[in-house]
């Protein structure tokens, strides 16, 4: 029976423990900005998006893919609405393994705006040989994989500090107060002006970290704004829908109160001239 107990005990550990360091991650509050996006009426900043994906070419992409986007998704509606000669400008500045010719052979050839974005190594062991064993994350739905969304991108960004005196690191390994277990592989990737913003913006680490967040929430939702509008419009129809419902049961149910009003009075008028007739008081007559 003491066998039996200890392994149901051990049992409930195993299923506690995992909810309670899930619980511990919840609690760290992450830093929060105001983001255009947010709401049902929000909208991207276009200039924020242009700016992230500055940021995403000249700092992250040397690791990190984006693999889920195309380059024409960057002069469509709802993103950062580059003109279309700015995207194949975009594109053409890499190259894509093509083929066969017609002599069977693979060769190079710049990229198109239909072709997705080009990936940073070949496979998985790859990039993962070249990060030190760390695997580097695609982008593309990383706002959506991580809990606590954006603003943990963006906490994590920001998250870079030295360690307690009493905490120990591997070499290789950085300290970050808003990853889990506060170990990271990833050397901070952003500081002042580490880039030079062509529309003048100040580059302050918070106005980086900003616009790559921004924009890596719209590689995972690419199409949020028509989401938005959508789900206005549906808030819209209901309301009417259920307005329209309503007031037809309010129409249809009046109807049968009417007919149960007039055959009350029906049998009120009944009963009066019957009591007259017999000479009879109303409130005893059966």
């Amino acid at each position: 029976m003491l066998v039996l107990l200890n392994r149901f005990f051990i049992v409930i550990l195993i299923f506690l423990v995992p909810f309670s360091v899930f619980s511990e991650e919840k609690k760290i509050d992450l830093l929060e900005t105001n983001w255009s996006f947010n709401g049902l009426f929000g909208t991207f900043d276009r200039a924020s998006l242009q700016r992230g994906y500055q940021v995403y070419q000249e700092v992250c992409s040397g690791c990190h893919s984006v693999q889920h986007l195309s380059y024409r998704n960057l002069s469509e509606k709802g993103g950062p609405e580059f003109s279309i000669e700015e995207a194949k400008a975009f594109a053409s500045q890499f190259e894509i393994e093509d083929g066969p010719n017609s002599e069977g052979e693979m060769f190079l050839r710049n990229a198109k705006l239909s072709d997705k974005f080009v990936k940073p190594y070949p496979n998985i062991e790859a990039s993962t040989a070249a990060n030190g064993g760390a695997y580097p994350p695609d982008m593309s739905v990383l706002a959506k994989a991580r809990a606590g969304g954006v603003n943990y991108i963006y906490s994590l960004l920001l998250g870079y500090e030295e360690p307690p005196i009493d905490y120990k690191l591997d070499d290789g390994v950085y300290y970050n107060k808003y990853m889990p277990g506060n170990k990271i592989k990833m050397s901070e990737p952003i500081s002042d002006g580490i880039v030079e913003y062509l529309d003048g913006t100040e580059t302050t680490k918070e106005q980086i970290a900003k616009d790559v967040s921004t924009f890596l929430v719209w590689a995972s939702e690419p199409h949020l704004e028509s989401q938005h509008r959508m789900g206005f419009k549906v808030i819209i129809y209901l309301i009417i829908l259920i307005t329209l419902v309503y007031m037809s049961k309010q129409k249809v149910w009046s109807q049968f109160v009417t007919k149960k009003n007039e055959e009350e009075e029906t049998f009120d008028k009944i009963e009066k001239v019957v009591t007259e007739y017999e000479g009879e008081d109303p409130k005893t007559f059966k």
